[in-house]
């Protein structure tokens, strides 16, 4: 059986092999609607599909409203995590912006760090200096000028911001959650981040021509609601509870050699063999850090 620190590991295998195929696929509808209507609609979806299992099997208790406030608090963090992925991935290419989503590991360890005094290790720090680098590398494209010069796209500086909100949120689920199940905690931070995006986009929501918009778009939306919201939010709430923060992100490192693999499938092409020594670095990093011995 299964230990709580391997089930943790597992979720989080799935989990990267599905947010890579957020960004492969969100990269080509990224410019057909507003990004917070997309991520409004994607919330909904799969809010509904948690929202049934949830009911259906009965873990939804009145002892779970305690605290309401918690919801939509860690919602719009996540909710705004997405909106800046799919406004940067406008003008970023998805492998660059997943080199992105790999900073998360450091940032997040700092804010586990700080909420909830979560250690980092020598070898800890080693592999989250490393997994840096690596991402350093893709996101300046292995050229050293630009990085002197921290010339930074516009895409990946905005996704930067989000992948901040990212890195926050994966402590503070720790932090605040009071026991509930990770189908209900997650159903109702979902239902939080719908209720402030409605606020914000509801009107052009409704407003929006979704006839017009091509087979790819619901292929993709389907795509990002039902496995990279619902049964990722899910993945993340449950291996949270069961893994240090820095350790639940450290699988973020494995995005960008997964986008790669999607991007070829896709016919998007393999990236130049500059930016391949800053992918391994970030595998490596992956590795170190699941040898650490602080499960």
């Amino acid at each position: 059986m299964l230990t709580p620190s391997h089930q943790g590991h597992a979720a989080m295998l799935l989990f990267a092999l599905l947010v890579a195929g957020s960004f492969s696929l969100g990269g080509r509808i990224a410019g057909l609607i507003d990004p917070t209507v997309l991520t409004l609609v994607r919330f909904v979806l799969a809010a509904a599909v948690l929202g049934a299992a949830a009911f259906a099997t009965g873990r939804v208790r009145r002892v779970h409203l305690a605290a309401p406030w918690r919801y939509p608090l860690l919602g719009g963090i996540f909710a705004l995590y997405f909106i800046l992925m799919f406004e940067g991935l406008k003008t970023a290419p998805p492998v660059n912006t997943s080199a992105v989503f790999t900073l998360t590991p450091i940032l997040s360890g700092l804010f586990g760090w700080w909420l909830l005094r979560q250690r980092i290790t020598p070898r800890m720090a080693l592999a989250l200096t490393l997994g840096g680098a690596g991402a350093l590398c893709v996101i300046f494209g292995a050229d050293p000028a630009r990085l002197m010069a921290f010339d930074i796209g516009r895409g990946e500086a905005i996704f930067f911001v989000g992948v901040c909100a990212h890195a926050l949120y994966t402590p503070l689920v720790r932090r605040l959650n009071r026991g509930e199940p990770p189908l209900v905690f997650t159903f109702g931070m979902m239902l939080g981040a719908i209720a402030l995006m409605s606020l914000w986009a509801g009107r052009e929501t409704l407003a929006t021509d979704w006839a017009a918009l091509p087979p790819l778009f619901w292929i993709t939306l389907a795509y990002l609601a039902i496995f990279a919201s619902a049964t990722t939010f899910l993945l993340l709430q449950f291996a949270t509870l069961r893994l240090p923060s820095s350790k639940v992100m450290a699988y973020t490192y494995l995005v960008p050699s997964v986008v790669i693999g999607w991007e070829a499938a896709l016919g998007g092409g393999l990236p130049r063999l500059a930016l391949l020594p800053g992918v391994a670095a970030t595998v490596l990093a992956l590795l170190l850090l699941l040898r650490n011995d602080a499960d």
